[in-house]
């Protein structure tokens, strides 16, 4: 994450309010960004008739927020600018139990890695919202106010107002219930603690609006409930739609791996690609989501997607909006370089070296142990071609490239001064068909 130049709060350059003409829910809407609500004109009162308290709580189950929590950033930014307070919860004691997955039941984390996770995490948001001024968010930690309450007391005090019956209809418990491997008493009480959050924060700061995704459904309404038997108030929920592709399936996974937010997990190059090859079917949804442009720019980008979809205006926009958001123009301006020089639009060399291998561990790579090998035999290794016949043939068509630099002889041999920060080669074969040669261990 970038510290000098990393994502605008909600008062710095990016920090766009909502257009005059609209509320803060007007904005939500166009963005694609409500799902559902607990009363669709009560929320809309909340939001446009003073100073609400909103909350979204993300849970520490891995030491960072991935793409999906992206999106509720992005709805605390906007209420945030709207004037609107908004806390930021991390989950201490939630990320020791874990929500309930649809599928099986999760492994427990110990209390010293989600502790781990909790500090990470509360750093990682930190940089998306303004936490000075005259509006500031507000951070809290919900293992302060569980971990000094007693199992009696968590009974008597949050047990009493729920109905079992109510509780097993709530979908990933259901779901649950009727697979082979059920469900643990520990992630069947998630939904009360989640839910003494809302209560907590109520009590504390006036909070009456909690946001999350479409998934979280069930989670959100429990706090709403426990809120209004307690205090004989009503308090509200929003949700955000879940990110899909065309085809249904879950952003940000792929075979499991999520698109991290932090750079230590996904590289910031990796992040930028992510996007750049998001289908164009879902480009201009996201640009709606994450981009600061107007809207009109937006529209243009839009209509782009169907008249010049060969283009990729939409995703060159959205690649670099998204990367500038989480990881600081400065990382973007660096990976947009190094994505550039890799297809021989740029040096490679005056790219910097943590750039450079993020950027080059994307490509197919074969692995050498010194220098001095013949450039066929090379080309042959990476896959670019099926042998060294075939790479002699590239080479005689003019169509092999080291380093952006056309290979004129099928004599020419690997020198270290052909290798880029002392160990790589990047090998091209056509436009855009890339493998890098790793020299050493």
């Amino acid at each position: 994450m970038e510290t000098q130049d990393g994502p605008q709060g909600a008062t710095g350059e990016q920090g766009r309010a909502p257009t005059r003409d609209s509320t803060v829910v007007d904005e939500l809407s166009w963005r694609g960004l409500v799902a559902q609500t607990t009363d669709a004109g009560e929320v809309r009162r909340l939001l446009t008739e003073g100073r609400a308290t909103v909350y979204c709580g993300f849970d520490p189950t891995a030491a960072s927020l991935h793409f999906g929590n992206l999106v509720q950033l992005v709805v605390l930014r906007l209420l945030q600018r709207a004037g609107h307070r908004v806390i930021c919860l991390v989950g201490g004691s939630t990320g020791l139990i874990g929500d309930p997955k649809p599928t099986a039941e999760r492994v427990l984390k110990t209390k010293e890695q989600t502790a781990s996770n909790v500090e990470r995490i509360s750093s990682l948001v930190q940089p998306f919202l303004a936490f000075d001024g005259p509006n500031p968010a507000v951070l809290v930690d919900n293992l302060e106010w569980t971990a000094p309450l007693s199992a009696l007391d968590f009974l008597r005090d949050v047990g009493k107002y729920f109905r079992v019956n109510q509780m097993i209809r709530k979908e990933a418990v259901a779901a649950r219930l009727e697979s082979q491997e059920g469900i643990s008493y520990t992630e069947f009480s998630y939904q009360l603690l989640q839910a003494l959050d809302f209560l907590h924060l109520y009590r504390t700061f006036g909070c009456t609006l909690q946001t999350g995704g479409s998934d979280q459904w069930g989670n959100l309404t429990a706090g709403v409930d426990l809120v209004h038997k307690v205090e004989g108030v009503s308090v509200h929920a929003l949700s955000t739609p879940l990110l899909t592709d065309s085809s249904g399936a879950k952003f940000g996974k792929s075979e499991g791996n999520a698109v991290w937010l932090s750079a230590d997990m996904t590289s910031p190059y990796a992040f930028y690609q992510y996007f750049l090859n998001i289908e164009d079917a879902s480009a201009a949804r996201l640009l709606r989501i994450f981009s600061d442009r107007p809207r009109p720019e937006i529209a243009e980008l839009e209509s782009a997607v169907s008249q010049r979809p060969q283009a990729r205006e939409a995703q060159r926009a959205l690649a670099r909006d998204v990367t500038t958001l989480v990881h600081g123009a400065r990382a973007t301006a660096r990976v947009e370089a190094a994505s550039q020089a890799l297809f021989g639009r740029g040096d490679l060399a005056a790219l910097d070296a943590a750039t450079f291998e993020d950027a080059v561990r994307e490509l197919p790579m074969a692995r050498v142990a010194a220098a001095g090998i013949p450039i066929v035999d090379l080309f042959a290794a990476s896959g670019l071609v099926p042998s060294k016949s075939a790479a002699r043939r590239a080479i005689t068509e003019g169509g092999a490239y080291l380093n952006n630099v056309k290979v004129t002889s099928d004599e020419h041999v690997l020198s270290p001064a052909d290798l880029v920060h002392g160990r790589w080669a990047v090998l091209r074969r056509g436009r855009r068909s890339l493998a890098v040669i790793a020299v050493g261990a």
